[in-house]
């Protein structure tokens, strides 16, 4: 029988094949994602494509609106920076950092696997090709998971021992592409934009599109996603 796992589902690029990953390692996926009011709404859209073509069990989505805190380009009314470069993205925390997102969206994930009777929990964060964030690093999703297995009930009652997943966290976009290629990921059905247009086409030109068109190139592929021309 398979074991059951929970997995943050976004529709981007690294959660389809974080998703692709865990039910290649034999586990039964409950997929969660997360309406917080995001400006590129439409990766809500495609986290239910992805999820239906992975043949995930049951697909959650909750709406928490982080625009009551702000602070973020992806949550208030602040433009999304386009056009920097890769020494620029390793320099400091960008604006499209929402505070303690992870931290937010990993204890729904802990609440929902324990209701579960999940010890296992996958999240795409990428710790190479990424923009700043300080909660894709391998020692905060350390840190998270010391933290479960002191607060929940079926670890205290040594039920469950909880372990947070993180197959992409030291590989380059494009071995990311590389592996999910090979798993049969359809790349098509995902979006990483970060300042979509209304149909859901992709900028090119932030930190999101750049990396990710950046990873297809140094891979050898073509981007099936749609951009603005």
């Amino acid at each position: 029988m398979s074991k059951p796992a929970v997995i943050l589902l976004s529709g981007g690029l690294d959660s389809a094949t974080t998703a692709a990953i865990a039910r290649a390692e034999g586990f039964e996926l409950a997929a969660l994602s997360f309406d917080y009011g995001q400006r590129h709404r439409g990766e809500l859209d495609a986290s239910r494509r992805v999820a239906e073509s992975l043949g995930v069990r049951r697909h959650v989505t909750l709406n928490i609106d982080l625009r009551q805190f702000g602070s973020s380009a992806l949550t208030s009314a602040i433009d999304v920076p386009k056009g920097r470069t890769r020494a620029e993205m390793e320099t400091g925390i960008p604006i499209t950092y929402v505070p303690a997102r992870n931290t937010v969206f990993l204890s729904f994930a802990l609440g929902y696997a324990e209701v579960l009777g999940a010890a296992d929990i996958f999240i795409g964060v990428n710790a190479v090709d990424y923009s700043g964030y300080p909660d894709c690093r391998p020692e905060y999703i350390a840190a998270f998971e010391r933290m479960a297995n002191l607060a929940t009930k079926a670890s205290v009652e040594g039920r469950l021992r909880f372990r947070i997943h993180t197959p992409l966290v030291q590989l380059t976009k494009a071995e990311i592409i590389r592996r999910g290629t090979k798993l049969g990921v359809d790349y098509s059905l995902t979006r990483s934009c970060y300042d979509p247009d209304p149909s859901g086409a992709g900028c090119g030109n932030c930190d999101a599109c750049l990396l990710r068109l950046k990873g297809f190139a140094e891979a050898g592929l073509t981007d099936p996603a749609p951009y603005r021309k």
